[in-house]
């Protein structure tokens, strides 16, 4: 499937989660069988290309295409958590969201010293989610280089953000706006 075809399965819900805001809601994509695995064989393909050692998913959303994305590889899932999920000694990163912080969390046992990690998320938009999971996988030792998203909102700065924190981003679709 092309990227215009992985666009026609998204749906986009106008004025949420505030107004003005048009959400680009992935899970109708990924309950389509053929969608859902084009969109992973994509981004395993692009993870394959890099040389990635493990994939690291950032809660939610990520959890599904990078834990698929693993599977696909032959490589493990590095799961960056919301705060609070974690049953073991952590490192910790806060952000900022357009409604508030947030904080993600890592188990640094799980990273190898200077593992080629691929950074997945559903979604880039202004970008503070990734670059809180960047710099929490570049403490634990990881070597991050590499991100990639379904959709990439590009008029809102994220994928800028992390070249300039040296991570190329990579992403099967944009959309302009919010």
């Amino acid at each position: 499937m092309n990227s215009r075809q992985l666009q026609a399965l998204v749906r986009t819900v106008p004025d949420f989660p505030a107004p003005g805001i048009m959400f680009r809601d992935l899970t109708t994509l990924f309950a389509d069988p053929a969608g859902l695995a084009a969109t992973v064989d994509q981004l395993a393909s692009h993870a394959r290309s890099i040389g990635a050692d493990a994939i690291a998913g950032i809660e939610a959303r990520g959890f599904i295409l990078g834990a698929a994305i693993a599977a696909a590889c032959g490589k493990g899932f590095v799961p960056l958590r919301k705060a609070g999920k974690l049953p073991v000694p952590v490192i910790e990163a806060e952000y900022e969201l357009e409604y508030g912080n947030d904080r993600l969390e890592l188990d640094p046992t799980l990273i190898a010293d200077d593992a080629n990690i691929l950074l997945v998320d559903d979604l880039i938009a202004t970008g503070g989610t990734a670059l809180a999971a960047l710099g929490l996988l570049r403490r634990a030792g990881a070597r991050v280089t590499h991100g990639a998203f379904a959709i990439d909102l590009a008029d809102l700065g994220g994928s800028k953000a992390l070249r300039e924190a040296d991570c190329a981003p990579f992403s099967l679709m944009a959309y302009p706006g919010k």
